[in-house]
Protein backbone atom coordinates (compact mmCIF):
# COMPACT_ATOMS: atom_id res chain seq x y z
CA UNK A 1 0.00 0.00 0.00
CA UNK A 2 1.13 3.59 -0.77
CA UNK A 3 0.24 6.70 0.56
CA UNK A 4 1.14 9.87 1.32
CA UNK A 5 2.79 10.81 4.32
CA UNK A 6 0.71 11.57 7.79
CA UNK A 7 -0.63 15.02 9.55
CA UNK A 8 2.53 14.76 12.09
CA UNK A 9 4.99 14.55 9.21
CA UNK A 10 3.26 17.27 7.39
CA UNK A 11 3.67 19.08 10.85
CA UNK A 12 6.76 19.19 11.59
CA UNK A 13 7.72 20.16 7.37
CA UNK A 14 5.32 22.99 7.77
CA UNK A 15 6.83 24.42 10.91
CA UNK A 16 10.44 24.46 8.97
CA UNK A 17 8.99 25.90 6.22
CA UNK A 18 7.12 28.61 8.44
CA UNK A 19 10.68 29.50 10.81
CA UNK A 20 12.33 29.91 6.81
CA UNK A 21 9.73 32.04 6.10
CA UNK A 22 9.24 34.22 8.80
CA UNK A 23 13.36 34.74 8.65
CA UNK A 24 12.88 35.32 4.90
CA UNK A 25 10.33 38.16 5.64
CA UNK A 26 12.66 39.74 8.44
CA UNK A 27 15.73 40.08 6.13
CA UNK A 28 13.79 41.99 3.02
CA UNK A 29 12.06 44.25 5.84
CA UNK A 30 15.53 44.88 6.83
CA UNK A 31 16.61 45.32 3.33
CA UNK A 32 13.99 47.85 2.49
CA UNK A 33 14.81 49.81 5.29
CA UNK A 34 18.35 50.65 4.47
CA UNK A 35 17.48 50.84 0.84
CA UNK A 36 15.20 53.88 2.27
CA UNK A 37 18.04 55.74 3.60
CA UNK A 38 21.17 54.69 1.82
CA UNK A 39 21.71 56.87 -1.88
CA UNK A 40 21.01 54.81 -4.65
CA UNK A 41 24.25 55.36 -6.47
CA UNK A 42 26.38 53.33 -3.59
CA UNK A 43 24.57 50.27 -4.55
CA UNK A 44 23.01 50.62 -7.83
CA UNK A 45 25.69 52.45 -9.96
CA UNK A 46 28.76 50.39 -11.50
CA UNK A 47 31.46 50.74 -9.83
CA UNK A 48 34.49 50.83 -12.00
CA UNK A 49 38.60 51.77 -11.40
CA UNK A 50 38.09 54.86 -12.37
CA UNK A 51 35.75 55.26 -9.38
CA UNK A 52 37.93 53.38 -7.00
CA UNK A 53 40.46 56.34 -8.15
CA UNK A 54 38.48 58.99 -7.98
CA UNK A 55 36.09 58.38 -5.25
CA UNK A 56 36.50 59.70 -1.33
CA UNK A 57 33.34 58.62 -0.01
CA UNK A 58 33.82 54.85 1.36
CA UNK A 59 31.12 52.69 0.97
CA UNK A 60 28.85 53.19 4.02
CA UNK A 61 27.81 50.80 7.00
CA UNK A 62 24.08 51.27 5.73
CA UNK A 63 25.44 50.28 2.05
CA UNK A 64 27.16 46.84 3.96
CA UNK A 65 24.22 46.14 5.82
CA UNK A 66 22.02 46.48 2.71
CA UNK A 67 24.85 44.09 0.91
CA UNK A 68 24.53 41.01 3.74
CA UNK A 69 20.31 41.60 3.38
CA UNK A 70 20.29 40.88 -0.14
CA UNK A 71 22.62 37.78 0.14
CA UNK A 72 20.80 36.49 3.25
CA UNK A 73 17.73 36.74 1.76
CA UNK A 74 18.14 35.26 -1.65
CA UNK A 75 19.61 32.27 0.61
CA UNK A 76 16.84 31.97 2.44
CA UNK A 77 14.63 32.67 -0.09
CA UNK A 78 16.38 29.57 -2.08
CA UNK A 79 15.77 27.55 1.37
CA UNK A 80 11.97 28.19 1.43
CA UNK A 81 12.23 26.92 -1.83
CA UNK A 82 14.05 24.30 -1.26
CA UNK A 83 11.70 23.14 2.13
CA UNK A 84 8.46 23.09 -0.31
CA UNK A 85 10.27 20.88 -2.90
CA UNK A 86 11.02 18.11 -0.30
CA UNK A 87 7.41 18.12 1.04
CA UNK A 88 6.27 14.95 -1.30
CA UNK A 89 6.88 12.57 1.15
CA UNK A 90 5.45 8.87 0.47
CA UNK A 91 4.98 6.09 2.39
CA UNK A 92 4.85 2.15 1.61
CA UNK A 93 3.12 -0.35 4.21
CA UNK A 94 1.76 -3.85 3.97
CA UNK A 95 1.07 -6.72 6.74
CA UNK A 96 0.25 -10.41 5.75
CA UNK A 97 1.01 -13.68 7.03
CA UNK A 98 3.47 -14.47 4.85
CA UNK A 99 6.47 -13.04 3.14
CA UNK A 100 4.13 -12.82 -0.25
CA UNK A 101 1.84 -10.95 1.46
CA UNK A 102 4.04 -7.75 1.56
CA UNK A 103 6.21 -9.02 -1.25
CA UNK A 104 4.56 -6.83 -4.10
CA UNK A 105 4.99 -3.35 -1.46
CA UNK A 106 8.74 -4.22 -0.45
CA UNK A 107 9.32 -4.63 -4.10
CA UNK A 108 7.61 -1.02 -4.97
CA UNK A 109 9.74 0.51 -2.32
CA UNK A 110 12.42 -0.64 -4.01
CA UNK A 111 12.07 0.50 -7.63
CA UNK A 112 10.91 4.05 -5.78
CA UNK A 113 14.67 4.37 -4.12
CA UNK A 114 16.25 2.85 -7.14
CA UNK A 115 18.98 -0.05 -8.34
CA UNK A 116 20.95 -2.07 -5.75
CA UNK A 117 23.99 -0.91 -5.16
CA UNK A 118 27.18 -3.06 -4.17
CA UNK A 119 28.15 -3.42 -0.53
CA UNK A 120 31.56 -1.02 -1.23
CA UNK A 121 32.94 1.61 0.15
CA UNK A 122 31.96 5.21 -1.31
CA UNK A 123 29.09 6.50 -2.23
CA UNK A 124 26.69 5.59 -5.71
CA UNK A 125 25.19 9.17 -5.03
CA UNK A 126 21.75 7.48 -5.93
CA UNK A 127 20.41 4.10 -5.88
CA UNK A 128 19.64 2.29 -2.71
CA UNK A 129 21.17 -0.33 -0.45
CA UNK A 130 20.08 -3.23 1.63
CA UNK A 131 20.77 -5.40 4.38
CA UNK A 132 19.39 -8.34 4.96
CA UNK A 133 21.79 -10.41 7.90
CA UNK A 134 22.24 -13.76 6.27
CA UNK A 135 25.60 -13.26 4.83
CA UNK A 136 26.73 -12.31 8.60
CA UNK A 137 29.35 -15.15 9.51
CA UNK A 138 28.75 -17.25 12.51
CA UNK A 139 31.17 -15.60 14.54
CA UNK A 140 28.77 -12.42 14.87
CA UNK A 141 25.96 -14.12 15.12
CA UNK A 142 23.66 -15.68 18.13
CA UNK A 143 24.71 -16.29 20.51
CA UNK A 144 27.48 -14.15 19.79
CA UNK A 145 26.46 -9.69 19.33
CA UNK A 146 26.92 -8.01 16.35
CA UNK A 147 29.11 -4.99 16.23
CA UNK A 148 27.40 -1.52 15.89
CA UNK A 149 29.47 -0.82 12.94
CA UNK A 150 29.40 -4.44 11.15
CA UNK A 151 27.68 -2.37 8.14
CA UNK A 152 30.19 0.42 7.54
CA UNK A 153 32.93 -1.74 8.48
CA UNK A 154 33.02 -4.85 7.99
CA UNK A 155 30.56 -4.77 4.58
CA UNK A 156 30.75 -1.03 3.80
CA UNK A 157 26.51 -0.25 3.36
CA UNK A 158 26.93 2.72 5.68
CA UNK A 159 25.01 2.71 8.63
CA UNK A 160 25.97 2.39 12.42
CA UNK A 161 23.63 1.20 15.12
CA UNK A 162 22.91 2.59 18.43
CA UNK A 163 20.80 1.77 21.36
CA UNK A 164 20.52 1.88 24.93
CA UNK A 165 20.57 -1.50 25.07
CA UNK A 166 23.42 -4.14 25.73
CA UNK A 167 24.18 -4.20 22.08
CA UNK A 168 22.72 -5.95 18.87
CA UNK A 169 22.01 -9.80 17.96
CA UNK A 170 21.43 -11.30 14.73
CA UNK A 171 19.65 -15.04 14.98
CA UNK A 172 21.65 -17.67 14.43
CA UNK A 173 20.93 -19.92 11.17
CA UNK A 174 20.43 -23.55 10.97
CA UNK A 175 23.74 -25.06 9.57
CA UNK A 176 25.75 -22.95 12.56
CA UNK A 177 28.59 -24.96 14.10
CA UNK A 178 27.83 -24.31 17.85
CA UNK A 179 24.29 -25.89 17.53
CA UNK A 180 22.34 -22.70 18.54
CA UNK A 181 18.55 -22.31 17.96
CA UNK A 182 17.41 -20.52 14.78
CA UNK A 183 15.02 -17.19 15.45
CA UNK A 184 16.23 -16.34 18.87
CA UNK A 185 15.77 -19.90 20.21
CA UNK A 186 19.18 -19.39 22.39
CA UNK A 187 16.95 -16.43 24.13
CA UNK A 188 13.50 -18.61 24.78
CA UNK A 189 12.74 -21.75 23.17
CA UNK A 190 9.49 -20.43 22.15
CA UNK A 191 10.71 -17.71 20.11
CA UNK A 192 11.18 -19.97 16.74
CA UNK A 193 7.37 -20.55 16.72
CA UNK A 194 6.68 -16.73 17.62
CA UNK A 195 8.71 -14.96 15.03
CA UNK A 196 9.32 -15.72 10.63
CA UNK A 197 11.68 -14.79 7.74
CA UNK A 198 11.48 -12.70 5.08
CA UNK A 199 14.41 -13.58 3.58
CA UNK A 200 15.29 -16.62 5.35
CA UNK A 201 17.04 -17.52 7.49
CA UNK A 202 18.14 -14.77 9.77
CA UNK A 203 16.89 -11.95 11.90
CA UNK A 204 18.10 -8.78 14.03
CA UNK A 205 16.66 -7.57 17.71
CA UNK A 206 18.46 -5.03 19.86
CA UNK A 207 19.88 -6.89 23.31
CA UNK A 208 17.82 -5.38 26.28
CA UNK A 209 15.95 -2.19 24.51
CA UNK A 210 12.85 -2.71 22.08
CA UNK A 211 14.87 0.99 20.32
CA UNK A 212 17.75 0.63 17.21
CA UNK A 213 19.22 4.28 16.30
CA UNK A 214 20.19 3.59 12.31
CA UNK A 215 22.95 6.22 11.85
CA UNK A 216 23.84 7.30 8.30
CA UNK A 217 27.74 7.37 7.09
CA UNK A 218 29.23 7.74 3.49
CA UNK A 219 29.82 3.68 3.59
CA UNK A 220 33.32 2.93 4.58
CA UNK A 221 34.48 6.36 6.54
CA UNK A 222 33.55 8.31 9.51
CA UNK A 223 32.09 10.90 7.11
CA UNK A 224 28.19 11.86 7.87
CA UNK A 225 25.71 11.57 5.47
CA UNK A 226 22.09 11.34 4.83
CA UNK A 227 19.29 9.50 2.74
CA UNK A 228 16.43 10.42 1.13
CA UNK A 229 14.57 7.20 2.66
CA UNK A 230 14.60 3.84 4.98
CA UNK A 231 12.13 0.99 5.48
CA UNK A 232 12.39 -2.42 7.15
CA UNK A 233 10.42 -5.81 7.46
CA UNK A 234 9.11 -6.96 10.77
CA UNK A 235 7.88 -9.94 12.80
CA UNK A 236 5.14 -10.35 15.00
CA UNK A 237 3.31 -7.08 15.39
CA UNK A 238 0.35 -7.30 16.84
CA UNK A 239 -0.22 -4.22 18.49
CA UNK A 240 -1.00 -0.90 16.50
CA UNK A 241 0.85 2.06 17.24
CA UNK A 242 3.40 0.36 18.90
CA UNK A 243 6.18 -0.60 16.52
CA UNK A 244 7.24 2.41 14.67
CA UNK A 245 10.24 4.33 12.39
CA UNK A 246 11.05 8.11 13.21
CA UNK A 247 13.11 10.25 11.31
CA UNK A 248 15.69 12.68 12.27
CA UNK A 249 17.49 15.73 9.77
CA UNK A 250 20.84 16.78 9.89
CA UNK A 251 20.24 19.26 12.81
CA UNK A 252 18.08 16.28 15.05
CA UNK A 253 14.95 17.66 14.86
CA UNK A 254 12.25 15.05 13.98
CA UNK A 255 10.88 14.50 10.53
CA UNK A 256 7.71 12.57 12.21
CA UNK A 257 6.67 9.35 13.46
CA UNK A 258 5.28 6.89 10.95
CA UNK A 259 3.25 3.63 12.79
CA UNK A 260 4.41 0.25 11.52
CA UNK A 261 1.45 -1.96 10.37
CA UNK A 262 -0.10 -4.37 13.17
CA UNK A 263 -1.61 -7.96 11.98
CA UNK A 264 -3.96 -10.62 14.44
CA UNK A 265 -2.03 -13.27 12.99
CA UNK A 266 1.15 -14.96 15.05
CA UNK A 267 4.51 -14.82 13.34
CA UNK A 268 2.95 -12.47 10.64
CA UNK A 269 4.86 -9.93 8.47
CA UNK A 270 4.97 -6.15 7.93
CA UNK A 271 6.67 -3.75 6.24
CA UNK A 272 7.32 -0.01 6.55
CA UNK A 273 9.20 2.51 4.09
CA UNK A 274 9.14 6.23 3.86
CA UNK A 275 10.71 8.26 1.15
CA UNK A 276 11.10 11.45 1.50
CA UNK A 277 11.59 12.79 -2.16
CA UNK A 278 15.20 14.26 -1.31
CA UNK A 279 18.58 13.31 0.82
CA UNK A 280 17.21 15.04 4.33
CA UNK A 281 17.20 12.09 6.75
CA UNK A 282 20.23 11.54 8.89
CA UNK A 283 18.99 8.96 11.53
CA UNK A 284 16.30 6.39 12.13
CA UNK A 285 15.55 5.32 15.37
CA UNK A 286 13.35 2.01 15.67
CA UNK A 287 11.10 0.91 18.23
CA UNK A 288 10.39 -2.86 17.91
CA UNK A 289 7.18 -4.10 20.27
CA UNK A 290 7.28 -2.47 23.35
CA UNK A 291 9.26 -4.95 25.46
CA UNK A 292 12.60 -6.54 24.98
CA UNK A 293 12.82 -10.24 24.31
CA UNK A 294 14.60 -12.13 27.29
CA UNK A 295 13.91 -15.38 28.60
CA UNK A 296 10.33 -16.67 29.54
CA UNK A 297 9.44 -13.21 28.24
CA UNK A 298 6.31 -13.96 25.20
CA UNK A 299 3.39 -11.90 24.05
CA UNK A 300 0.08 -11.56 26.05
CA UNK A 301 -1.17 -9.28 28.39
CA UNK A 302 -0.47 -6.21 26.68
CA UNK A 303 3.40 -7.49 26.14
CA UNK A 304 4.21 -7.57 22.11
CA UNK A 305 7.42 -8.69 21.16
CA UNK A 306 8.70 -7.81 17.77
CA UNK A 307 12.03 -8.48 15.92
CA UNK A 308 13.28 -7.09 12.16
CA UNK A 309 14.50 -8.39 8.89
CA UNK A 310 14.78 -6.57 5.90
CA UNK A 311 16.52 -3.00 6.03
CA UNK A 312 16.11 -1.31 2.58
CA UNK A 313 17.10 2.78 2.19
CA UNK A 314 18.57 5.28 -0.01
CA UNK A 315 21.59 5.27 -1.02
CA UNK A 316 23.66 7.19 1.58
CA UNK A 317 25.09 10.77 0.13
CA UNK A 318 27.63 13.49 1.78
CA UNK A 319 25.62 15.87 3.69
CA UNK A 320 25.46 19.79 2.57
CA UNK A 321 24.75 22.40 4.92
CA UNK A 322 21.21 23.41 3.83
CA UNK A 323 20.35 27.00 2.76
CA UNK A 324 19.48 28.49 6.32
CA UNK A 325 22.91 27.31 7.77
CA UNK A 326 24.82 28.79 4.38
CA UNK A 327 23.22 32.23 5.29
CA UNK A 328 24.14 32.09 8.86
CA UNK A 329 27.56 31.12 7.77
CA UNK A 330 27.87 33.94 5.56
CA UNK A 331 26.52 36.21 7.68
CA UNK A 332 28.85 35.59 10.38
CA UNK A 333 31.79 36.29 7.48
CA UNK A 334 30.24 39.03 6.59
CA UNK A 335 30.20 40.81 9.71
CA UNK A 336 33.71 39.93 10.46
CA UNK A 337 34.77 41.83 6.98
CA UNK A 338 32.68 44.66 8.23
CA UNK A 339 34.21 45.06 11.66
CA UNK A 340 37.50 44.13 10.09
CA UNK A 341 36.66 47.57 7.10
CA UNK A 342 35.93 49.86 10.15
CA UNK A 343 39.12 49.60 12.10
CA UNK A 344 41.11 50.55 8.97
CA UNK A 345 39.21 53.66 8.85
CA UNK A 346 39.48 54.12 12.20
CA UNK A 347 43.70 52.87 11.99
CA UNK A 348 42.97 49.93 15.05
CA UNK A 349 44.01 46.31 14.44
CA UNK A 350 40.99 43.70 14.99
CA UNK A 351 41.37 41.24 17.61
CA UNK A 352 39.37 38.58 17.54
CA UNK A 353 39.23 36.22 20.75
Amino acid sequence: MKSQRPTQAKNARRLSDAIIAKRYLELQRLRDEVRKTEPSRAMDAPYSSKDRATTTKPITRAAMALIVAEIVVAILACGLHVSTAQAATVIFSASGGTAAGIQSTVDAYRADLGTLNMNVAGSFGSGRREINWDGVPDASAAPNNLAANFFNVNSPRGVVFGTPGSGFQVSANASNPSGTPTLFGNIDPTYPTQFQTFSPQRLFTAVGSTSVDVNFFVPGSTTVSLTNGFGAVFTDVDLANTTSLTFFDASNVSLGTFFVPAQTIDASLSFLGVDFGSAVVSRVRITSGNAALGAGLTDGGGRDLVVMDDFIYGEPTAAVPEPSTWAMMILGFAAIGFMAYRCRQNGTALRIA
